[in-house]
């Protein structure tokens, strides 16, 4: 190794490859020594403990690529400890396993980039651009090129306060220490390598658990407002939702680093789930799993070599969690061990792993932007409530919900506005790291990676700052936990767009690259139902409104209302989406989607899927899937159908036309809950057909003319938004015309 003089500073200048008995060089304060490779680990270890030098990266003259890896142990001597993660404060006074800073530092010979994965829950910004700035003084590394994200472990030492509980702070002035630490830490154990990238489809580990609650069941806030439309775990009781509120983020990533001969130096791997659930002082399910991968690819390293690192980092995963509640407690496997879940995912990673192609990057990067949001702060009539509220506390009591909450406001409102920091990394020419500083939706991070420049993406959430929740806007029309102001869900309610943009706009920056389309590519229905030549075409693919996007020529863009939910798995991927993609689904929770369709005649014809989340008796009538008319009145000329309830037909398709008096035509299929059907609506002049996955449901003649200034359709509900459809819609296709048998025939198969 060969270091150069600069201003009191160590400078990186080579590493060799696997040489033992080449003379290597260290240039100190202008002395120049020299040492063989074995030495080269122990001699910069004890340049790093010198406070008057910095490590700095390799300069321009290198070629190599360098990575290191290293682990720090940031588990408090002190106990008992506070840990957060729950509503309330509690202490910790036993070590259940160690909680660890595991680093990962790359040098192309221009940049450096450090990148560090802590056992914590949350960890504030402001003690974070500390530890940068005096890392990066020790180092010379720029401080906007230092990644710290947290586990999101729950049973780790507070470092933040977060509702009930405030920093430890007998910790945090270790945590400080240890954490400038394990950013010089990787940088000693820099050498030639090379990395690469794989994914697996790891679905059975993870699931929503933000559902959309019906509104026959609202729940109330901490505030005593009846607002709770959605909520974590809510879809444990069935009687009670409509379904979940957002995918799920189903990959395992594996970003793997080795040595330019093939040693492992590490894998960090992202993956979108919560938690698991431990007794603290614990990392979680992270820490046993990046122990399993130690064990299982290099337990020992070889002489002179430092130790394999394996890292979890966390994926968007504020509305996931491990526990799918689409199944039936007997069918979900929840006495599944922690233990045993971080094998199996470790199983999991490891077929990624072995699949894995390596190359030296010829460059990396990394752009960091900082924006100040705000925080939706209490208007005058929330102080007035939260001053009583903890008026009214009593001294040394057991602190409820109302009052956590309660104080939260007060703070909000004593600090207004944040900075937060979003990150982007790109290594070599395919991978890209993104960050973002809160528990960010799975939704979000599928945003980011859709649009990604970068073939391969990793989205890192809770990174460089602890900023809570950040709900798309539509989620927030919903409430729940994640809605409700305070430090863990504080922020401004467009601060999930704004984040969103800033990380994509970050990888198109470091990647030279523009963004990709968003679109899904659609399969072989897709081209069979635009030859039918539609005069509007809806996917409903969209990651957010307020626009749905026309397939057809005509860019007929329909109008979602804002409660909406989007990327909710569709029907038939094999028919609607090409290389094993998912299809796309909108989920309406109480408004709908509309659209004025110029030129639309008093015959026409739609085709669409639908699946229903209402219980079939769950009201007087079910939910209406789509009406023609205008809008927010019945009148006696619309067209109006949908599911019958407990005031008649429960579970049947119903139809009518004009007002609620007149007689309503109803099929005789039983629909089912939560499953997917297709329908071929049609009219032609007075007589109206309805095809349910390609049966005939009804036939009715009687019914009056439209007239030809009818354009307004609402798909989600009604003219009048009554009852309007709790469910998911899909592949929503309107024909100026009525379809003839022929046709009809060709849609229908698309049920088949």
């Amino acid at each position: 190794m060969e270091f150069g003089q600069s201003n009191n500073f160590i400078i990186f200048e080579g590493i060799s490859d696997s040489s033992r008995n080449r003379v290597h060089n260290l240039l100190v304060g202008g002395i120049r020594f020299s040492y063989p490779l074995p030495m080269c680990r122990p001699v910069i270890s004890l340049i790093c403990c010198l406070s008057s030098f910095a490590i700095f990266p390799p300069d321009q003259s290198r070629a190599d690529f360098l990575a290191g890896a290293a682990i720090t142990d940031v588990t408090p001597k002190k106990l008992p400890v506070l840990v957060n993660g729950s509503m309330l404060g509690h202490f910790a006074d036993k070590v259940v396993t160690p909680v660890n800073a595991r680093a990962l530092a790359f040098s192309d010979g221009q940049e450096t980039i450090i990148i560090v994965t802590v056992d914590s829950c949350m960890m504030p910004r402001p003690l974070l651009d500390e530890v940068k700035s005096i890392a990066s003084k020790k180092t010379g590394v720029a401080a906007n090129h230092i990644l710290i994200s947290a586990t999101h472990t729950h049973s780790a030492p507070s470092c933040m306060g977060v509702l009930g509980t405030p920093a430890d702070p007998d910790y945090v002035i270790v945590f400080k220490k240890k954490l400038v630490e394990a950013i010089m830490a990787p940088l000693q154990n820099l050498e030639p390598a090379r990395i690469g990238y794989g994914k697996i489809n790891a679905a059975d580990y993870t699931a929503l658990r933000r559902w959309v609650i019906l509104p026959t069941a609202v729940q109330k806030d901490p505030f005593g407002n009846l607002t709770v439309r959605a909520n974590m775990h809510a879809g444990a009781k069935w009687e009670n939702v409509a379904g979940e509120s957002g995918p799920e983020d189903p990959d395992l990533s594996i970003l793997s680093v080795q040595s330019k001969e093939g040693r492992p130096i590490a894998v960090y791997a992202n993956f979108s789930m919560h938690y698991f659930g431990d007794q603290p002082l614990s990392a979680d399910y992270y820490g046993r799993f990046s122990n399993e991968l130690k064990s299982r690819i290099q337990p020992k390293a070889p002489k002179g070599k430092p130790d394999f690192v394996g890292v979890m980092s966390h994926g968007c995963s504020g509305d996931i969690w491990r526990r799918d509640y689409t199944k039936t407690p007997e069918e979900r496997n929840d006495k599944i061990t922690i233990d045993q879940y971080s094998r199996e995912m470790a199983d999991l990673a490891l077929r990624a792993y072995q699949k894995i192609h390596y190359k030296a990057p010829q460059s990396i990067t990394m752009k960091e932007s900082r924006m100040t949001l705000n925080y939706r702060v209490p208007d005058k009539q929330r102080l007035e409530w939260a001053n009583r509220v903890l008026s009214e506390s009593k001294e040394g009591s057991k602190k409820t919900r109302q009052e956590v909450y309660a104080r939260e406001q007060l703070i909000l409102d004593q600090r207004q506005r944040t900075e937060v920091v979003v990150q982007g990394i790109r290594l070599g020419k395919d991978i890209g790291i993104a960050t973002t500083p809160t528990e960010t939706y799975a939704i979000t991070g599928l945003k980011i990676k859709a649009a990604s420049p970068l073939k391969s993406t990793i989205v890192v959430e809770l990174a460089n700052g602890g900023d809570g929740y950040i709900p798309p806007p539509e989620q927030h029309l919903l409430g729940g936990y994640n809605t409700w102001p305070a430090r863990t869900a504080g922020l401004e309610v467009q601060a999930e767009p704004k984040i969103a943009e800033a990380a994509i706009q970050l990888l198109e920056k470091v990647s030279g690259k523009p963004r990709q389309p968003r679109h899904t590519t659609g399969g072989n229905a897709v081209s069979k139902l635009e030859a039918l030549r539609p005069a509007a075409y809806w996917r409903l693919d969209e990651f957010s409104g307020p626009r749905a996007h026309d397939s057809s020529p005509h860019h007929l863009d329909a109008i979602y209302e804002p409660r909406v939910l989007f990327y909710l798995a569709g029907p038939r991927p094999d028919l609607f989406a090409r290389n094993g993609a998912k299809n796309r689904a909108a989920h309406f929770a109480g408004n709908r989607l509309e659209s004025d369709l110029p030129g639309m005649k008093q015959d026409y014809t739609v085709s669409l899927w639908f699946w229903n989340g209402m219980p079939n008796s769950g009201r007087d009538e079910t939910g209406w899937i789509f009406s023609r008319g205008r809008d927010h009145t019945l009148g006696d000329e619309g067209d109006h159908l949908g599911i019958g309830g407990a005031s008649g037909n429960p579970g049947n398709l119903v139809f009518f036309h004009g007002d609620e008096k007149a007689d309503h035509t109803a099929g005789t299929s039983v629909i089912e809950r939560w499953t997917w059907y297709h329908l071929v609506f049609v009219r032609s002049g007075g007589k109206v057909s309805a095809y349910l996955n390609g049966k005939k449901e009804f036939e009715a003649t009687d019914h009056a003319s439209l007239p030809t200034d009818l354009t307004g359709i609402f798909f989600g509900g009604r003219c009048d938004n009554r009852n309007n459809f709790e469910g998911r819609l899909d592949e929503i296709a309107v024909f100026d015309r009525a379809l003839n048998l022929g046709e009809i025939a060709k849609l229908n198969q698309l049920s088949q």
